[in-house]
């Protein structure tokens, strides 16, 4: 582990990395959602092209996570951000839709790069007793990637042109890809023994990797819902058309001012995984009740700030849960599996909501919702008892 002041001076540049991957995953997706006529885009084709990033981060983070235990972090961190301004540059060539779908494609490959690649490079640099206060602020970045990324990439649409929102992509990667090569420290790669297929299996179903990455993938699953819902709830109910991004900002907002202060508490004793993320649960299970209920612009602002404290409750607890339980030479397999996770949450959720909406009503759908994560919170509060072996998550 580096000292103190080596990290503060080091870890920076990987929350600018999480901005661009959280920029590139939203503005491209706002900007392209809002000029899919313009460039000659179906209904349907525009859901394809948005997905591939998604996509591409479901098989290759895993991958990329390995690797980065095996060749180093910083490697693949700056490949992958490199790779990252190759897929933006791509877009240059034309607004057409098939060079579009490439370079989203691109994007989506080099994000499974350097994402979970930064998160184990992270949890290294922060000590096992500052990595919720580490984490909180990766996902503060994250969080604010999430909310400037279609602002910003929509005004750059509109002013200058969609392609000047790949010129703006390509040149954050790059700066971001030098700045890592020159403040990150090359972090040793830490010998690996020979695991069997069984030492896999048992690795990855362990409890202290399992339900902090369900407790991930449920948050994921209603950040889903909320960014892709709460618009719509918001057109159902006649309010004003920036009524449900407004909703889908304070979201991010929220999540982003609450990472840091909970990975302080977290570092200080005050608060740990299993209560934190079991309130920051059920707090969104409330919400969501409380929405389908009472549908109306109150209780959608209600629901969105509910889903942020949520968000940012759970995410900073069960990062640095599975940092603290896994050794350090499959510190990266282990957050491209959490990730992984992460992912399927993020698909799962409004493939369940739309799909029970489509069969029930809208109100059934979020009452499902908020039964899952009930559920998800009580497993969380069940399994999550003291005495976990901090080693024993993959």
């Amino acid at each position: 582990m580096t000292s103190p002041a080596l990290r503060r001076g080091t870890v920076a540049p990987l929350y600018v990395a999480g901005f661009t991957t959280a920029f590139g995953a939203h503005g491209v997706a706002s900007v392209l959602g809002s000029e899919s006529e313009d460039i000659g885009l179906s209904l349907l084709g525009l859901g394809a092209v948005l997905a591939l990033y998604d996509v591409a981060e479901v098989f290759l983070k895993p991958i990329f996570g390995a690797l980065s235990d095996r060749i180093g972090a910083k490697p693949v961190i700056v490949g992958g951000l490199l790779g990252f301004v190759a897929a933006s540059l791509i877009a240059l060539v034309s607004p057409a839709p098939l060079v579009l779908a490439l370079a989203r494609l691109g994007q989506g490959a080099a994000a499974s790069a350097f994402s979970p690649a930064s998160s184990a490079a992270v949890a290294r640099l922060a000590g096992r007793e500052r990595l919720g206060r580490y984490f909180g602020r990766y996902g503060a970045w994250k969080s604010l990637g999430y909310v400037l990324g279609p602002l910003i990439g929509v005004t750059l649409a509109y002013t200058l042109g969609i392609q000047a929102l790949y010129v703006a992509l390509g040149t954050l990667a790059a700066a971001a890809a030098i700045w890592v090569l020159l403040a990150m420290p090359t972090l040793p790669v830490v010998p690996r023994p020979r695991y069997t297929l069984l030492d896999l299996v048992r690795q990855t179903t362990e409890r202290d990797f399992l339900v902090p990455t369900l407790l991930l993938a449920t948050s994921t699953a209603v950040l889903g819902v909320a960014v892709g819902f709460l618009p719509l709830l918001g057109a159902r109910l006649d309010l004003h058309p920036l009524t449900g991004a407004s909703a889908v900002a304070a979201l991010a907002l929220v999540s982003t001012a609450t990472q840091p202060a909970i990975g302080r508490l977290r570092d200080s004793g005050r608060i740990g995984t299993r209560l934190g993320a079991t309130l920051g649960l059920m707090l969104a299970a409330v919400a969501t009740a409380v929405l389908a209920l009472a549908p109306s612009a109150v209780t959608l602002f209600i629901a969105a700030v509910a889903y942020g404290a949520m968000v940012g409750t759970v995410t900073p607890l069960a990062f640095a849960h599975l940092a603290a339980a896994t050794p350090e030479e499959r510190m990266g397999r282990t957050m491209g599996n959490a990730e992984l996770g992460r992912e399927l949450g993020d698909a799962g959720g409004p493939l369940l909501v739309g799909a029970v909406a489509t069969a029930w009503t809208m109100p059934a759908a979020l009452f499902v919702l908020a039964g899952v994560t009930v559920g998800a919170g009580a497993v969380g509060w069940t399994a999550l008892r003291s005495g976990t072996k901090d080693s024993s998550a993959p």
